[in-house]
């Protein structure tokens, strides 16, 4: 009998905001394996009494990256964790996208601002400014040219904090046909997902956001899957991956490019697909075997 972790994040007092984690740990448990959601920052936890720890809900990680690192190359020298710590390694760090644009990968473009650089901000459209280590919309804004002042006061606390900034044009696109998120299971298109615009205009870097709002069932297109396996097919070394999201929006040439690229603990939204919850049992269980 198979045994599984599935590391999650501690919300005490709140309850989780993992919708997944109890019908997958349930689903496991009925196929065969000895199955646990774990702190993934308890102390106490022996992870080598694990075959596999899945990292799956780790969503505090992206404000505690130096800890969480720690944490997985820890884990990768007792068990094994999926995915391999060289992956949530290069993955943790959103100037990952320079890498998948220098593999020819359509991606939205970027440019980064770290602590010490000068606020270079655009002048002659809409832009985003968000951390290069970051989840849930956390500090992310968008702004218009007229906006220039509050921007710079958005880097500057940012870069208080130590973190660097992505700036990158607002895809207006997302306003029309939204963010669509291609979901990837034991090396196969598991389902996809399609959300809103997450960023209003106006909205402050610091206020909470809707990570994911009217979100609804997708059926890719074959180029939207062509730019996905692409940017899979780039990740350095070309490991082997248990799970992977990839985020797309379309460019001004109505293409898709790829927004962003989950391989550490991206949401894989079951309970808008539970026809999709046997496929993800038997991979993990195959990948603890």
């Amino acid at each position: 009998m198979p045994r599984i972790a599935l590391a999650t994040y501690d919300p005490r007092p709140e309850t989780s905001k993992d919708r997944d984690l109890p019908v997958l740990l349930e689903a496991l448990r009925a196929g065969g394996a000895e199955a646990e959601g774990v702190f993934w920052d308890d102390p106490d936890v022996d992870w080598g009494r694990f075959d596999l720890v899945v990292i799956r809900s780790t969503w505090d990680y992206s404000w505690r990256a130096d800890e969480f690192l720690a944490w997985a190359e820890r884990c990768a020298e007792v068990t094994r964790p999926a995915n391999p710590v060289d992956v949530v390694r290069w993955n943790a760090d959103k100037r990952y996208l320079g890498d998948l644009t220098a593999a020819g990968v359509p991606v939205v473009p970027t440019r980064y601002l770290a602590p010490g650089d000068a606020a270079d901000l655009p002048g002659d459209h809409e832009y985003v400014i968000k951390p290069t280590s970051g989840a849930g919309a956390r500090y992310a804004a968008r702004y218009t040219p007229e906006q220039h002042d509050t921007a710079v006061r958005h880097l500057a606390r940012m870069h208080e904090e130590g973190l660097t900034a992505m700036v990158q044009p607002y895809m207006a696109g997302i306003d029309v046909r939204g963010e669509r998120a291609l979901q990837f299971f034991g090396g196969r298109l598991l389902h996809a997902s399609r959300k809103r615009a997450v960023l209003a205009p106006g909205t402050a870097f610091d206020a909470d956001k809707v990570a994911h709002p009217g979100l609804e069932p997708w059926t890719p297109s074959e180029a939207e899957l062509s730019v996905a396996e692409r940017a899979l097919a780039a990740v350095p070394d070309a490991p082997e991956l248990l799970y992977a999201r990839v985020d797309l929006v379309d460019g001004e040439d109505g293409q898709p490019r790829v927004m962003e690229l989950e391989l550490v603990e991206p949401n894989l939204f079951l309970f808008l697909h539970p026809e999709s919850v046997p496929a993800v049992v038997a991979a993990i269980v195959a990948a603890a075997r």
